[in-house]
Formats: C-alpha cells, sequence, structure tokens
C-alpha cells in the first residue's frame, strides 16, 4: 500500500525595510547607463567629488547626484545631472525617467511617484581643462 503525502511550504511572513541609499544607488546607476549623461552632481559636488575618486582610485559614488525619499510603498527621486552637449534634453530627461523607474521598481517593489530631472551643465567636448567623465564610459 502507497501513502501519498502532499506538503505545502509554509508562508512566513514579516516586514522587509529599503534603505533610502539603496533606492539612490539604483537609481544611480541606471541613470548613468542613458546615453547623453556625462556626469551626475551639480557643479561644486562634482567636482569635489571627481577630486575624490581621482585620489582613493576607487569607484564612482553611484548616489552623487542623487536624492530619494522612500516610503513603505513608494519612492520620489532627484537627480542632478550633467548632459553631453546636442543631447536632446527633453527625449533625455524623459528616457532616464522611464530607466529609473523601471529598475527602482522592478528591483524593489516600490512605486515610483515623481522623478525630478535637474539639468546642471552641458559638457562640451574639447574644452580646456576637460575632466574625465566620472562614468567611465565612451559616449
Amino acid at each position: 500500500m502507497t501513502t501519498s503525502v502532499t506538503t505545502r511550504k509554509k508562508e512566513v511572513q514579516g516586514k522587509t525595510s529599503i534603505a533610502d541609499s539603496v533606492v539612490a544607488t539604483i537609481a544611480g546607476i541606471a541613470t548613468r547607463e542613458v546615453d547623453g549623461v556625462y556626469a551626475m552632481g551639480g557643479g561644486a559636488s562634482r567636482a569635489v567629488g571627481a577630486m575624490r575618486d581621482r585620489v582613493s582610485r576607487g569607484p564612482v559614488d553611484p548616489t552623487r547626484g542623487v536624492k530619494v525619499e522612500v516610503g513603505e510603498k513608494q519612492a520620489a527621486v532627484d537627480l542632478d545631472i550633467a548632459v553631453v552637449y546636442e543631447a536632446e534634453i527633453g527625449n533625455l530627461a524623459a528616457e532616464i525617467r522611464s530607466e529609473v523607474a523601471t529598475a527602482v521598481e522592478r528591483m524593489t517593489g516600490l512605486d515610483v511617484v515623481e522623478i525630478n530631472v535637474n539639468v546642471r551643465d552641458v559638457h562640451v567636448p574639447g574644452e580646456e581643462n576637460e575632466e574625465e567623465p566620472e562614468n567611465a564610459r565612451v559616449q
């Protein structure tokens, strides 16, 4: 005689909290991956950050130029960027919003309710005192 036993895995309940820094890192990486974004951060913070990156030779801080507000179910993101000259800023901002929202929602499950893109600078190739782009990507 054979006995069949059906087992069900017990679902364990609990709370998951996601730190602001996690959402900021995801948003920063997603933004840097969009063609036309030269760097992240405002003028002063970008300059100080670039100097710090050169001295430490460490990886670029993915949260530079990113501010977030994270609730239990929703997130809002503010981005400060520098764009490559001739980038179509309206289209670029729309693509950034799409990429950031997709990445944050997919990875965290949070509903992204707002993404503000603040264009702080335009990078003109060939300018004197040209810095290496902090995302170290070929543009």
